[in-house]
């Protein structure tokens, strides 16, 4: 059974991210209860809100848990001026060149689906891939807060790292990824309102070091709910593509994506119409599951065109790069993509 003296012990190894202290020597702990082996702590940290903040709270987590800790539950508050002060003096944060700033290079992609369970996901990791393939620098942020998962699409097990506080994006297939993923426990709901989730979004953006990008893609939650609207707000210049299946509805409701995007001065680059065709394997026949012309209404509705369209199919498994939805670069859609990549090109490069 876990004690308080037990979880003294262990949390005076554990630093304020910018005081480098011990955060038991900076006063930070300023609540702790332990009962039959659910933990309580309160904590006062030198900044809030942070990735570092993120990262010391699984460090917390993971430490008691591994002393016998059932459940623990974290609440974090700003530390005193006046302590802050007295341990480091006041805390200086060099700025970085942001993402957001209007001398930036990089272009923003956001790709937006009327309604889950299209393959925008599916859409947004392949077409990263495929950038980057042709030589792009390319970064994704898996945006879907609530329902993320391209980090699992993706095949990828590690986390990113901070150094000199900043988060350092996993890499995979040449893309640089960010997810809501990487900062909760497995599985774990994410029950936050939508402030809560804007100011974790633009930490994507700031707090994170991507280096020199041409593109930055995001996975937008489906519909046009608050994450979807901050989206918009933070990025003035971001082009859209809206993904959607041939059925009438799922092109109907993808419209009200779209149309989000041009009432915000977004520029839609195109419809990406999944699921469009499965082609038989022994016979080439092809049977339309879903029905015909989605895309291409949708296209027409926000006086655009359909830049691809997407057959049903598995990708080939790899049991030495395990990447559950990524397609190869020589399976005949991971080459559908590689021509989308190409459009995209064209269209912002020129």
């Amino acid at each position: 059974m876990i004690t308080e003296n037990k979880v003294l012990d262990l949390l005076k190894h554990i630093q304020d991210p910018v005081l480098h202290k011990s955060i038991i020597d900076t006063g930070g702990l300023k609540e702790l209860k332990v009962k039959e082996n659910y933990v309580s702590i309160k904590l006062a940290l030198a900044q809030t809100g942070t990735p570092e903040q993120m990262q010391l709270q699984q460090e917390v987590v993971s430490v008691l848990k591994e002393a016998g800790a059932e459940s623990v539950g974290l609440r974090f508050e700003q530390l005193m001026e006046t302590e802050i002060e007295k341990h480091q003096g006041k805390a200086k944060k060099e700025e970085s060149p942001s993402l957001l700033s209007p001398n930036s290079k990089t272009m923003f992609i956001a790709v937006a689906s009327g309604k889950g369970g299209v393959g925008k996901s599916t859409v947004s990791v392949n077409l990263a891939t495929a950038l980057a393939r042709l030589g792009k620098k390319v970064g994704l942020i898996d945006a879907d807060i609530y329902g993320f998962s391209v980090p699992d699409m993706m095949g990828i097990e590690e986390r990113p790292k901070v150094v000199d506080e900043k988060i350092i994006p996993v890499e995979r297939f040449g893309v640089k990824v960010i997810s809501m993923a990487f900062f909760v426990e497995e599985n774990a709901p994410v029950i936050w309102r939508g402030p809560m989730l804007g100011k974790m979004l633009n930490n994507f953006f700031t707090e994170v070091n991507w280096g020199e990008l041409d593109y930055l893609l995001l996975d937008l939650p489906p519909g046009t709910g608050d994450v979807a609207l901050d989206v918009h707000t933070m990025l003035p210049a971001s082009k859209e593509i809206i993904v959607t299946t041939p059925h009438p509805t799922a092109a109907f409701v993808a419209a009200r994506a779209g149309a989000m995007a041009l009432k915000t001065n977004h520029e839609v680059l195109g419809v990406v119409e999944n699921m469009s065709y499965f082609e038989s394997q022994l016979t080439g026949e092809k049977e339309y599951v879903f029905g015909k012309g989605g895309g291409s209404k949708l296209a027409e509705e926000l006086t655009t065109e359909v830049i691809g369209q997407i057959p049903l199919s598995q990708p080939y498994m790899d049991e030495d790069i395990f990447a559950p939805s990524v397609y190869e670069k020589r399976h005949p859609i991971g080459t559908i993509y590689g021509e989308i990549a190409k459009k995209v090109i064209n269209k912002t490069e020129k």
